[in-house]
């Protein structure tokens, strides 16, 4: 009889010694390797630069907490309801993270990341001396950029990560995430069009619009090599840290009663408004 195998380079146990991405978890990754570097390479399955690091821990930290948000809240809520249940609490803030709060991280990372490919093919096809077929200077980035913004107007469609309904003058996190990638030597094609959409947004617009610090996170991510697939993953790892500092508040300050009483006692009775399906 054959014995199924399942493979796997991360963790593993045997009777004295437990191992982790190939090396020994109590000596060399304990004590030794910080939380947010150990994530990246859980990911990844490469250890980080120590810039990399960096980066990647200033979106941790830019992501932690944004306050009473409905994740907040709603973990709050589930507390209040399911004393019993901790993960039960952190469970329901993290699954409020989609697209509205949290997945404009995935959301704008995927999309520069899609006009890139797209650039790059493009300009592939008119010359075979280009190279990589991405923009060289400012200049090239803010023609893209350009390009990019007046297709998704012409579309009515939104630009992923811009705009910010409380930063309308400028959120802070974008031009710190952005040093700290300069800093580091980390700033890759993602962040550069970003930067460009900024730039170049209200010619195509007729307005001036924020960077937003989720969009900035996801540019940087990907920048970072990071899986597409995985940025809302990562914007909720953040989230799971400041879902405990809310749940660590309420328990000294509680104010989820508050917010059930202040819906329970004041709503009001209504007639009812049956559904009505759109017509065929």
């Amino acid at each position: 009889m054959t014995v199924p195998e399942y493979p796997t380079a991360l963790g593993a146990s045997s009777r004295d010694a437990i191992t982790l991405l190939g090396h020994d978890l109590a000596n060399d990754v304990m004590g030794e390797v910080s939380f947010g570097e150990l994530a990246f390479w859980l990911a990844t399955q490469r250890r980080p630069t120590p810039g990399e690091t960096r980066v990647f821990e200033a979106v941790l930290a830019a992501l932690a907490d944004h306050g009473y948000t409905p994740t907040a809240i709603i973990s709050r809520l589930a507390y209040l309801s399911a004393p019993d249940s901790v993960q039960g609490a952190l469970a329901a803030g993290l699954l409020a993270g989609g697209s509205r709060f949290l997945g404009v991280t995935e959301d704008c990372g995927r999309f520069l990341h899609d006009v890139l490919v797209a650039a790059a093919g493009d300009a592939a096809e008119r010359s075979s001396t280009i190279g990589s077929g991405l923009p060289t200077d400012d200049a090239g980035w803010d023609d893209l950029a350009r390009a990019t913004v007046r297709r998704q107007r012409e579309a009515g469609k939104f630009v992923p990560g811009l705009g910010h309904h409380v930063h309308k003058d400028g959120d802070p996190r974008t031009p710190r995430l952005m040093a700290i990638a300069a800093e580091e030597g980390v700033t890759g094609p993602h962040l550069a069009l970003f930067a460009a959409i900024g730039r170049v947004h209200a010619e195509v617009l007729g307005k001036q619009l924020p960077l937003n610090g989720a969009g900035v996170c996801g540019a940087a991510l990907a920048d970072l090599r990071l899986p597409l697939e995985l940025l809302r993953a990562f914007a909720l790892l953040a989230r799971c840290a400041g879902l405990i500092g809310q749940l660590a508040e309420e328990l000294r300050h509680p104010v989820a009663n508050d917010v059930f009483l202040s819906v329970d006692l004041n709503n009001r009775p209504v007639d009812a408004d049956p559904y009505e399906p759109p017509p065929l």
